[in-house]
Parts: C-alpha cells; structure tokens; sequence
C-alpha cells in the first residue's frame, strides 16, 4: 500500500509538473508573440520618427537659408534706405537756399526779360 501511495503521489507530482510546464510554456509563447509585435511596432514607429526627422532637418536647412537670403536682403534695403536718407536730408537742408536762389534766378531773368522789351 506504502509503494502505491508513493507511486500515486509520484504519478501526481509528475501530473502537476507536466502541467506547470505546459501552462509555462504556453505563458512563454504569449509572452514571446507579444514581444514579437510591439517589436514589430516599435521599429515601424521608429522608422516613421527617423523619416519625420530626416524631413524636419530638410525644412529646418531649407528655413536656415531662407532666414540667410532674407537677413542679406534686408542688410542691402537697409543700405539703400539709409543712402535715399541721407539724399533726402540734403535736400530738406538745402530746400530754402535753393528755393532762394531760384527765385534770385527768376527775378534776374525778369529784369532781363524786361530790359530786353524796353529795347524794342
């Protein structure tokens, strides 16, 4: 009776061990196509953030020059504006003398208009 117990308690154990295998096993293969699949996603992710960022690095150089013509354009408007300023202040600061002689000028040629007609 001793040896049959020993063999049921035996015959239970290898039972209960074949079973934990099987469950662990199975767990195991659960485990290994789960990671298999965000495997799979996590690459297709990271593919999809490395083209992003190969885009983002175009447009970013792509803006860089744009910022650089842009900054070379305004540097030579600034120069042109500063030239039709300085133009412009001559002028204002020589308006009234000029304007002066101007006048000077047409009086002069009054007078001569009017000499030249007494002389008809």
């Amino acid at each position: 009776m001793l040896l049959e117990k020993i063999a049921a308690d035996a015959k239970r154990l290898e039972d209960e061990a074949v079973a934990g295998e099987m469950s662990a096993q199975s767990v195991y293969e659960d485990f290994m196509k789960r990671s298999n699949k965000e495997l799979t996603a996590y690459g297709e992710s990271l593919q999809s953030m490395q083209a992003a960022k190969a885009t983002a690095e175009s447009d970013l150089s792509m803006t860089k020059t744009d910022l650089r013509d842009t900054l070379k354009e305004l540097e030579g408007l600034n120069s042109y504006l500063g030239d039709l300023r300085k133009s412009c202040d001559f002028i204002m600061k020589n308006f009234d003398a000029r304007q002066e002689a101007r006048a000077q000028e047409i009086q002069a040629l009054g007078e001569a208009k009017a000499i030249l007609s007494g002389m008809n």
